[in-house]
């Protein structure tokens, strides 16, 4: 047997739309380089606080115009869409700005410190008739819809549970960022997110949450563990660090055979981005692969479905429905509280 051919579109197919880039920070210069390299997407504006630092990234990607103001991005009418990049503590206010200016959005993960910014963001989004996607860049890949198209055929039967896990060792010498709880720190939102939504996808959801875990002096999550159930009665066993490098392997398990994400053993082939996808059944008879066309890049996929959306005049990605980001912002709010992370201003 042969596993399924994803469905993903030819990113040059999508509609072309210009894009606005607001924060020109790591995350923002993956983005850029996966739009440059793969996609025929235009890089009109880029905007930071800082003006020279806006004009290096504008001169480096080959933007047309760079902004020491947010406001003026926003305010470009030749932006159509506007890539939050900022940290985690200003989705909410960077989207707002954007939308209230009347352009789409898309809203790096996690999409808001909370569900309740969340909400406000998807709210105002609906009502003025614009995109607000998240911007899990793993939902989008064609790896998952050889998943997807594994789970919506029955071929593992019925999913038990989803093992997932992500560390990464960035605490305490990694990003400031990660380390301050007004800048929304800490593993959870960074990295625990990818494990979260994994089980989300594969179970049909979330309903309960038990979580434990550690804190940081500075009072941000430097670990969790997590056990998740979903309506069918599967479960999730979910791990996440930001102070050491773990295997970082996913597989989802059922009655007639498990998925396998990722490769252990190639460092580089990581289940949340573009990575091999290995189906094993029950009695080991069967063990196929499939393996993407490249690595490098990855990022340009849910770029591409938002301009497929905004082209269509659609409003949220079925791939990534906004009631499934509400709700994993809503699982992420539980396990805080568990762990007892607050953030300031909240």
């Amino acid at each position: 047997m042969e596993l399924p051919t994803p469905r993903t579109p030819d990113p040059r197919s999508a509609p072309v739309l210009r894009w606005g880039i607001l924060g020109p920070g790591n995350i923002a210069r993956e983005m850029a380089s996966a739009l440059r390299a793969e996609t025929d997407q235009v890089i009109r504006a880029v905007a930071s606080r800082d003006l020279t630092r806006a004009q290096g990234f504008a001169d480096e990607f080959g933007a047309h115009t760079a902004y020491g103001s947010y406001e003026e991005l926003v305010a470009d009418p030749d932006v159509d869409i506007v890539y939050v990049a900022s940290p985690h503590s200003e989705h909410h206010a960077h989207a707002r700005l954007a939308l209230d200016s009347g352009k789409h959005v898309l809203v790096e993960k996690a999409f808001a410190r909370n569900a309740t910014e969340a909400q406000d963001i998807l709210h105002t989004a609906s009502a003025k008739g614009l995109l607000a996607m998240e911007a899990m860049w793993t939902r989008f890949l064609p790896g998952i819809d050889v998943v997807r198209q594994c789970l919506e055929d029955g071929l593992l039967g019925t999913v038990e549970n989803v093992f997932a896990d992500h560390g990464q060792a960035l605490h305490p010498d990694g990003p400031q960022r990660l380390s301050d709880p007004a800048l929304a720190g800490g593993a959870l939102l960074d990295l625990g997110i990818y494990p979260v939504s994994l089980a989300s996808f594969a179970l049909g959801g979330i309903e309960t949450v038990s979580a434990t875990g550690r804190l940081t002096d500075e009072g941000v999550d430097a670990e969790e563990a997590v056990l998740v159930t979903g309506p069918r009665g599967g479960r999730g066993l979910l791990h996440a660090t930001m102070t050491s490098r773990t295997p970082t392997t996913a597989s989802i398990n059922g009655t007639d055979g498990r998925l396998e994400l990722g490769d252990p053993d190639d460092p580089m082939n990581l289940w949340y981005s573009p990575s091999r996808v290995r189906y094993v059944s029950r009695d080991s008879q069967t063990d196929v692969s499939w393996e993407p066309a490249s690595r490098e890049h990855g990022l340009h996929f849910e770029a591409c479905e938002a301009a497929r959306l905004v082209d269509a005049g659609l409003t949220e990605s079925p791939l990534l429905p906004s009631a499934e980001t509400l709700r994993i912002m809503e699982v992420l709010d539980e396990i805080r509280a568990q762990l007892g992370v607050r953030y300031p201003g909240e």
